[in-house]
């Protein structure tokens, strides 16, 4: 059977987050996700001995990791060569060079959203960890550049009687707690964060898009230049559509967290149906209502 063809151009993905950390990463939502790892690391009481850091762009969450655990073994995954450092492992985030049970903590922010085969990364993962291990890790979710997907809509629409691709597809928090159970991990959660960011233009936002190496990747993008014209109408209708009343305009970064076990004996399990040794009306302190003889409630 053959594979699905490719949603990403990987190569060029590098290549464009190569540019933007050798011109000066925007760092801002990454400053952002690093702050609130730490908090969610915060709140595991417990130590990991061996923990890596995947494919997280710029600085990387290293130093927080290195503070936080300062006796472990720390290594980083990166599919570029720089920047360079002790324990650093070039590799493709998609075909994980490491060996079954080698770390206790995978930390991976804002970067899975661009590999083409999340289900398989994150099994992947799962194999790499030990029992009880943690996977932590962030990406771009749904919700995310909604106002640029629309106005790019809008304007090619009007200007080129149609839409090419421009912006890539995100997660969904549904789908991403189910790709976790299928990778295998136990307690799964995800959750969400959303991020609005404003701007004095729409141009601005593209600007700090291009410096995260986040312009367009899509294998199926247009190869022909953007039309001066479109470009211009698509500022036009983010404009009219997007602004405050300041005259400034909204962006939306939806940050999709998950997180997973790799199962243990020592994790809570779910009791089975029937096996309770108390009532909930109990611990709520209320009466329990029963149907009436011969009615279903």
């Amino acid at each position: 059977m053959d594979s699905p063809a490719a949603l990403f151009d990987t190569v060029l993905a590098r290549a464009r987050l190569a540019r933007a950390e050798r011109n000066g990463y925007a760092a801002f939502l990454l400053d952002r996700v690093v702050e609130d790892m730490d908090d969610r690391l915060g709140a595991v009481l417990r130590n990991f001995a061996t923990v890596l850091d995947l494919a997280t762009p710029g600085a990387g969450a290293g130093p927080v990791l290195a503070a936080r655990y300062p006796d472990a073994m720390h290594l980083r995954l990166a599919a570029l060569p720089k920047p360079r450092g002790p324990n650093l492992i070039v590799g493709d985030p998609e075909l994980l060079p490491l060996a079954a049970g080698s770390l206790d903590l995978a930390v991976s922010l804002l970067a899975l959203q661009a590999v083409n085969d999340l289900p398989g990364t994150l099994i992947q993962l799962r194999r790499a960890l030990r029992p009880d291990g943690l996977f932590l890790g962030c990406l771009l979710g749904g919700a995310t550049l909604t106002e640029l997907r629309q106005s790019f809509a809008q304007a090619e629409s009007e200007i080129e009687g149609g839409i090419s691709p421009r912006v890539a597809p995100f997660a969904a928090v549904r789908e991403a707690g189910a790709l976790l159970q299928r990778a295998g991990f136990a307690l799964p959660v995800a959750d969400t964060d959303t991020l609005t960011v404003r701007y004095a233009d729409p141009f601005g936002l593209m600007r700090d898009l291009r410096a995260m190496g986040m312009t367009n990747v899509l294998t199926e993008r247009r190869r022909t230049p953007l039309r001066r014209a479109t470009l211009v109408r698509t500022a036009e209708v983010y404009a009219k559509r997007f602004s405050d009343p300041d005259g400034r305009v909204r962006a939306t970064f939806e940050v999709l967290w998950l997180s997973g076990w790799v199962p243990h004996e020592s994790q809570q399990k779910p009791l089975r149906p029937g096996t309770a040794k108390s009532r909930l009306a109990d611990a709520l302190g209320t009466v329990e209502l029963k149907p009436e003889p011969g009615r279903t409630p």
